[in-house]
């Protein structure tokens, strides 16, 4: 069990992998930018990133190919392949450097917001209310797409890019809908909505590279029952890592409150993921805006050192 966090491609240097390392951070994770995914073999870059990172005293676990091009590919549209030989490029390369794990989303329409909500200390929590969204509801043009075209792309991508993740020895981590609602959003169908429709996704393509990016605010914004749904997809090897953060609320009217204060009991969660079996790595992924000029910094090692103390508590200070 290792702790994680993020940084752009950009933000890799040395004063925030040593800041990263002084508060505990075993495992890194860094977002590759889309102008990377042009059928260059970028696997040399990625290898000197992940000497660069180890020099620091990390491991690059995951590059995360969530940024790269995919829309020809979601509206099944003629340029998809290329997308996708593009996509595969970086996925071999990925695995040729010796980084365990990617990830992805699959949607037409990124995540929605609307205006963030004041808590504790007058912190900013980021904030999405369905009704508040529906009064000037947002538009797309040209960006719809139903439920069975996006069933229909995501079928055609799972298909041919696991096998490739299997044999570049990569697991692929998807994330969910953020919302998790099945309405469209601006005219735009969601499917990697609940857990049933991530079982559906595992099935199109049964492979151990085809797994979820266990992001626990979204799973709880669902309305499963966060600690069943630990169970099932840790039980089943499909949690390729872990969002470990909380929330007040539901898909249609939610919060993203700081890790302590949210609906879900965050040791009893911890205790879940130990008892079915989850060995992986665990994030903050994001954190609520604390108003200060070192709020971003300080509010990443408060939810740093809270899931640390909570994984030596549970898993042991070994871990």
């Amino acid at each position: 069990m290792k702790l994680m966090d993020y940084l752009s491609w950009q933000e890799v240097n040395s004063e925030n992998l040593n800041f990263y390392k002084a508060i505990g951070v075993d495992y890194l994770m860094v977002h590759v930018p889309a102008a990377l995914a042009d059928g260059t073999d970028r696997t040399e870059e990625f290898r000197q990133l992940k000497r660069m990172v180890e020099n620091h005293g990390l491991q690059l676990y995951t590059l995360h190919s969530g940024g790269l091009p995919r829309d020809q590919i979601v509206y099944g549209r003629p340029g998809r392949e290329k997308q996708l030989e593009n996509w595969l490029t970086v996925l071999r390369a990925i695995g040729k450097a010796g980084v365990p794990t990617t990830a992805t989303t699959f949607f037409a329409i990124n995540h929605v917001r609307t205006p963030s909500a004041k808590g504790r200390g007058t912190a900013e929590y980021s904030t999405f209310v369905y009704d508040e969204l529906m009064k000037d509801p947002p538009s797309y043009p040209g960006q719809e797409i139903s439920e069975a075209q996006i069933w229909e792309s995501i079928e055609w991508f799972v298909k041919r890019v696991m096998p490739v993740a299997e044999e570049a020895g990569v697991r692929v981590a998807l994330h969910p809908d953020d919302p998790p609602i099945p309405e469209p959003l601006g005219g735009a169908a969601r499917i990697v909505t609940s857990i049933p429709n991530y079982q559906r996704i595992f099935d199109l393509a049964p492979s151990p590279s085809n797994g979820m990016l266990f992001c626990q605010g979204c799973v709880s914004e669902m309305g499963e029952d966060v600690f069943r749904a630990i169970r099932y997809m840790a039980e089943r090897d499909k949690i390729v890592f872990v969002h470990f953060r909380n929330i007040r609320g539901g898909a249609y009217n939610f919060q993203e409150v700081f890790i302590d204060e949210g609906q879900t009991d965050m040791i009893a969660a911890m205790q879940t993921y130990r008892d079915a079996g989850y060995r992986g790595a665990f994030m903050m992924d994001h954190t609520p805006g604390i108003p200060h000029p070192s709020g971003h910094w300080a509010g990443r090692a408060y939810a740093n050192g809270y899931i640390k103390a909570l994984i030596q508590m549970v898993y042991g200070r070994n871990a």
